[in-house]
């Protein structure tokens, strides 16, 4: 039974207790996501990748990511780290978790793949990149699945983007949908319960279960920020991008609920009328606009 009520917390409380539970999701999810795979098929890459990559690339010169720089936030495990990697990128992956960073780096190391990994708070990201590897800039700076609910500031969030991506460069998001965060999963039909709009208050929620794999988290209790699609674009370019795709989604990679129907290709949908009432992701594509030269007269 998960347990799920609002409350208001400082963030540091709030960050501090998110990286607990996901530190103690670490070892379930390297059992749970199927990694084998990577070795056993050189071609192989995560269905979040596979679905990502053909609107990511319709939005990069010469449509491939080969060549290209690309900061993975939020990386978790890096099973999308080295799925970009092997789509043609040079990635840097930065997540807060230290077991997972080294579950990454591992993953990484066994596969040959040439990754870099930074440890620190995705809204510290600019700093902790240039601490580690100097002023880098990036082409792409993507994040996918699960990513900005666990965060409360989004224009600082979208300020660590811009810093990262250099002139000219494609940002790529795609997450769960602010509506469908506003429902319980363990209810039998769709009922809005919780906010859809920021309210100052965060989602208090206790599940001791988590989304890949039969395991029992060790650190339970996590704190998730309501973003509505509007937050997430003004935030965007407020940090001075300029937003060039949105699209919302009809499926999603993991099981909100118990009523969803495996698709079999790593994704689910509500059934029958409800995969037509209930939107699953979002996804928004945004650029930071190149510099213009200045031209004498």
């Amino acid at each position: 039974m998960v347990e799920i009520s609002r409350t208001r917390i400082g963030w540091d409380d709030a960050r501090d207790a998110n990286r607990a539970n996901w530190d103690s999701r670490v070892a379930l999810h390297v059992e749970a996501y199927g990694l084998e795979r990577f070795a056993e098929d050189p071609d192989h890459v995560s269905s979040v990748v596979r679905d990502d990559l053909p609107v990511l690339t319709a939005f990069i010169r010469g449509g491939s990511l080969e060549g290209l720089t690309l900061a993975h936030l939020q990386c978790h495990i890096g099973s999308d780290t080295v799925s970009l990697a092997r789509a043609g990128a040079s990635v840097t992956g930065v997540d807060f978790s230290a077991p997972a960073l080294a579950a990454a780096s591992a993953l990484g190391e066994r596969l040959g793949i040439d990754a870099t990994w930074v440890e620190t708070d995705v809204l510290d990201a600019r700093a902790a990149v240039t601490a580690q590897l100097g002023p880098v800039t990036y082409d792409v700076v993507y994040t996918s699945i699960g990513t900005i609910g666990w965060l409360e500031d989004l224009d600082r969030w979208a300020a660590q983007i811009a810093g990262l991506l250099a002139d000219g460069g494609v940002f790529y998001i795609r997450d769960g949908h602010p509506m469908l965060y506003t429902l319980h999963d363990d209810d039998e039909a769709p009922l809005v319960r919780f906010p859809y709009f920021a309210t100052g208050e965060a989602l208090d929620t206790y599940d001791a279960a988590t989304y890949a794999g039969d395991g029992v988290v060790a650190s339970p209790r996590s704190f998730e920020f309501p973003h509505a699609l509007s937050e997430v674009a003004q935030a965007l370019t407020g940090a001075g991008l300029a937003l060039e795709y949105l699209g919302e989604g009809r499926t999603l990679p993991w099981r909100f609920a118990e009523r969803m129907v495996d698709l079999g290709d790593g994704n689910f949908a509500f059934p029958g009328d409800e995969e037509a009432m209930i939107p699953c992701t979002f996804t928004m594509v945004a650029r930071k606009p190149p510099q213009r030269e200045l031209v004498s007269c």
